[in-house]
């Protein structure tokens, strides 16, 4: 018997909660349907800023995750429906793509979708990609889940994820940016991602023996009590990456700017701030007062506003020394 869980909720923190819970806490399988808004999703292996356009994504409010799996990073809107699998026994303890992507394929394929697998863990239409999938094991537990391409603004997703490579350097995991397409232009009726979604989780229901299931009240608590205690925290999405260095130079109105930085656990441990600028004081001082920041724009910011930045550079805002360090 496998519980399938349509999961209405659209926030990402909640979502990604949502899966560790069932995959730490349930003794059934389990088949989840859900979406985000918004929504950058980065592999646990990641450095989550060198995956990501900083500048557009805070711009455009667009949120950030990290979630437990590996692999690379993903942009989720309201057009991208997401697939999660919890198979509990001793069958669950090696990684397996296969197993997990076929009643997918079988769906795709009876709609008439040419569907794939291609590679390792990716679902295609005519060589171009449809769906990523990642897996997580836990004791005797595995997690499955993938992404479907259904409606997605693919120009956002390609402004989203192009970060500026030269920026960090890293020994974590890069993504591998993949040309990409969307299901409904395959589909001959053009139903709506709900209408779609909801026929795929009739379709497991019946093929697969599936039971309706709902969070219970103390389901909801645990995980918005996950939620709030990992997927929200700026340690867990951001400061959870592996060690970088950054580099950076901008043209501003007091000169070149030109910022090298050590970061771990997410917090600048060496900075140097070179220049053509002006400046009274010796700008080692506020080097100094940088050491032990978190690479983050509001931790800096707070920094910055606390000296007479004219004292050590001239002409140039807090703003530009912040747009330089991303």
């Amino acid at each position: 018997m496998m519980r399938y869980y349509l999961n209405t909720g659209t926030d990402p923190a909640f979502n990604l909660a949502a899966e560790e819970y069932l995959l730490k806490n349930t003794n059934e399988d389990c088949f989840m349907l859900w979406r985000n808004h918004n929504t950058i999703v980065v592999g646990r292996n990641q450095n989550t800023l060198s995956e990501i356009n900083h500048e557009f994504v805070h711009k455009h409010n667009i949120k950030v995750a990290r979630r437990i799996t590996g692999g690379g990073a993903v942009y989720h809107d309201l057009g991208n429906i997401n697939f999660t699998f919890i198979k509990v026994g001793e069958h669950a303890k090696k990684i397996d793509f296969s197993s997990y992507t076929r009643p997918i394929l079988e769906y795709l394929n009876q709609r008439s979708v040419p569907a794939r697998l291609d590679g390792r863990n990716d679902l295609s239409v005519d060589g171009l990609k449809i769906s990523g999938n990642a897996q997580h094991i836990h004791k005797n537990r595995v997690l499955h889940h993938g992404t479907l391409l259904f409606d997605v603004n693919l120009e956002m997703l390609a402004t989203v994820l192009l970060a500026d490579p030269e920026k960090y350097r890293d020994k974590a995991v890069q993504s591998i940016r993949s040309r990409v397409t969307n299901i409904r232009k395959y589909l001959v009726a053009h139903p709506t991602v709900e209408q779609f979604m909801d026929d795929l989780g009739q379709h497991m229901l019946n093929a697969h023996d599936a039971l309706l299931s709902q969070f219970s009240d103390d389901d909801l608590k645990q995980i918005n009590d996950l939620a709030q205690k990992r997927y929200r925290q700026w340690d867990w999405n951001f400061g959870d990456s592996p060690a970088y260095d950054f580099s950076r130079s901008i043209r501003t109105p007091g000169g070149t700017i030109d910022i090298r930085m050590k970061v771990k656990d997410g917090t600048i441990q060496g900075i140097r701030i070179f220049g053509d600028f002006f400046g009274i004081d010796p700008v080692s001082d506020m080097e100094k007062r940088l050491t032990g920041c978190r690479h983050a724009p509001h931790s800096i910011k707070k920094i910055l506003n606390a000296v007479d930045l004219e004292r050590y550079i001239k002409d140039v805002s807090v703003d530009h020394l912040v747009h330089c360090m991303f």
